[in-house]
């Protein structure tokens, strides 16, 4: 269970609605699922019932956690069923993109991004911009399942290293490999940040 004296409540899960090529990225999804319920803690994400992201739902709802599903009205049908979005803790529907995106920050207090394609690669980017501007010091991590997230994080290395990466201190996303390492990671990021430890953030 989440210690009542650190921030983290909720965590917001970045992901694919399909399931990719690797069935290592479903089961990681699911594992993820319920490491998030398994410490108490509730899942934020994009709503879908397909692919990884059904996979991350399932796995916090399996082990009896709490889920809110955040979605577009217009994706309703494209990534999941209203069948199953019925099914979730709380569904939250949105007039457009920009509002869930905002909601899902709102209500989340750390973030961590799965394999995933365009939208889930700009919504971590994001939440990467925001923190390098200040607006928050929620944890982020990128679960790197195979090594998915190499070439991202070899290009950010580049930005930095040519100077386009201003404050990147304040842009330092974990990069864990094993999902049970995760949460327990964030629950220790979230310790560091009330306590405004940042040598902590940065031994990790």
């Amino acid at each position: 269970m989440s210690d009542e004296k650190f921030p983290i409540r909720s965590i917001c899960v970045y992901c694919g609605s399909q399931p990719g090529r690797s069935p290592d990225y479903m089961e990681a999804g699911r594992a993820l699922g319920r490491s998030i319920a398994e410490h108490g803690l509730r899942l934020v994400y994009g709503g879908g019932t397909r692919g990884i992201m059904g996979a991350v739902s399932s796995g916090v709802m399996s082990s009896g956690g709490a889920v809110t599903g955040i979605i577009p009205e217009f994706l309703m049908d494209k990534e999941a069923s209203k069948h199953s979005l019925s099914s979730l803790t709380e569904l939250v529907v949105t007039r457009d993109m920009h509002e869930r995106k905002h909601r899902m920050f709102e209500q989340s207090d750390a973030f961590v991004t799965l394999p995933g394609g365009i939208g889930t690669l700009e919504e971590i980017v994001e939440i990467m911009t925001w923190g390098q501007l200040g607006r928050h010091r929620k944890p982020m991590v990128f679960a790197n399942i195979g090594g998915f997230w190499d070439p991202m994080l070899d290009l950010m290395k580049h930005m930095a290293d040519e100077g386009f990466i201003h404050t990147a201190h304040l842009v330092r996303p974990l990069v864990i490999d094993r999902i049970e390492d995760i949460v327990p990671a964030i629950l220790k990021a979230g310790r560091a940040a009330r306590e405004g430890d940042a040598s902590v953030l940065e031994k990790m």
